[in-house]
């Protein structure tokens, strides 16, 4: 195989469980806000649009298919594993709730620079999430994730999300699950 399409299908493969959580909590969605209306200046603190139940969904979708790609499809397809038992299961939080606390802080920034629930700010909301699951896989998994995202894995990850992202939300908005198509 080409070594350039090799990483970028590496990269993704890497990347899914955080892409499905990102992708799975904007699909499901929910009533209740997190930050249950509170202020923070003149503005919410994350607003309407991130709730408990698209945090919990959207983090289970990931860590789900995680566990099915890693018990089922790692070894059959001759991709890279998550880790050894348990501690692959550490590794699938970290990349789960980590794209999920990282849009959380996109939110706020959004909310902080006054951009209202929709709004785009470019890079911030094609990137917040990777970088919420590369801090907490460094935090927690330094080993893993220093041996699995090489720099050329990297470079592709921050090249493709956006892209990949963009995608997702026009489908996203064409099917009426997101108000906007970014």
């Amino acid at each position: 195989m080409n070594p350039i399409i090799e990483t970028v299908w590496v990269a993704i493969w890497l990347m899914l469980p955080a892409y499905i959580t990102n992708a799975s909590a904007a699909f499901f969605g929910g009533k209740t806000p997190i930050d249950r209306g509170i202020f923070f200046g003149k503005t919410r603190l994350l607003g309407d649009g991130k709730t408990y139940e698209g945090f919990l969904k959207g983090l289970s979708c990931g860590f789900g298919f995680g566990i099915f790609q890693q018990m089922f499809l790692s070894e059959y397809l001759k991709m890279p594993s998550f880790g050894l038992f348990p501690s692959f299961f550490v590794t699938l939080f970290c990349l789960s709730a980590g794209a999920m606390l990282g849009d959380l802080l996109g939110s706020f920034i959004k909310r902080r620079l006054g951009l209202k629930r929709g709004a785009s700010l470019p890079l911030v909301d094609q990137l917040d999430f990777v970088g919420g699951a590369w801090l907490l896989l460094f935090l927690f998994t330094r080993g893993w994730f220093v041996r699995a995202f090489s720099v050329e894995i990297i470079i592709v990850v921050i090249i493709i999300s956006p892209v990949l992202h963009l995608l997702t939300n026009y489908i996203g908005f064409k099917i009426g699950k997101k108000g906007v198509p970014w």
